[in-house]
């Protein structure tokens, strides 16, 4: 018996490649990109969306910490600002490595962050000791 290809048998196979597609796009959550998604086109300000602990549990949020944003520029500062005040630095990001670390202005010790996510719109950072901070493009 001979197997016709009408067009519904057509369409339904392209639906499901189309679908197939989609799913292994997925989730960009461990994607690490360029280093101008950090900063955009010259600068840009990341909000916090989610805290998480060291043991991956959901870390409540405050009020003044939702206010909290750090932008980054294209020339390697970045600024800091929360209701406990404002923080300048500069900061370096080694994407092989997928770590960036962070110097203020006057400090003598730096702080070092695995990039887990990095795209447009999202900015994942953990902690040595676990914990992580997404954030999002404001």
């Amino acid at each position: 018996m001979k197997t016709q290809f009408t067009p519904l048998r057509y369409l339904a196979s392209l639906l499901v490649l189309m679908a197939l597609f989609m799913a292994s796009c997925g989730s960009k959550e461990g994607k690490v990109e360029g280093v101008n998604m950090l900063y955009g086109t010259e600068s840009k300000t990341w909000k916090t969306d989610k805290e998480l602990s060291s043991t991956g549990d959901k870390v409540k949020q405050t009020d003044a910490q939702e206010d909290d944003r750090i932008q980054f520029f294209a020339n390697g500062q970045y600024n800091m600002t929360s209701v406990a005040g404002a923080v300048n630095g500069k900061y370096t990001f080694d994407q092989a490595g997928k770590k960036i670390t962070m110097t203020p202005d006057g400090a003598a010790e730096s702080n070092t962050f695995d990039v887990v996510t990095l795209t447009d719109d999202k900015l994942t950072l953990k902690a040595p000791t676990g914990a992580e901070l997404r954030l999002e493009k404001e």
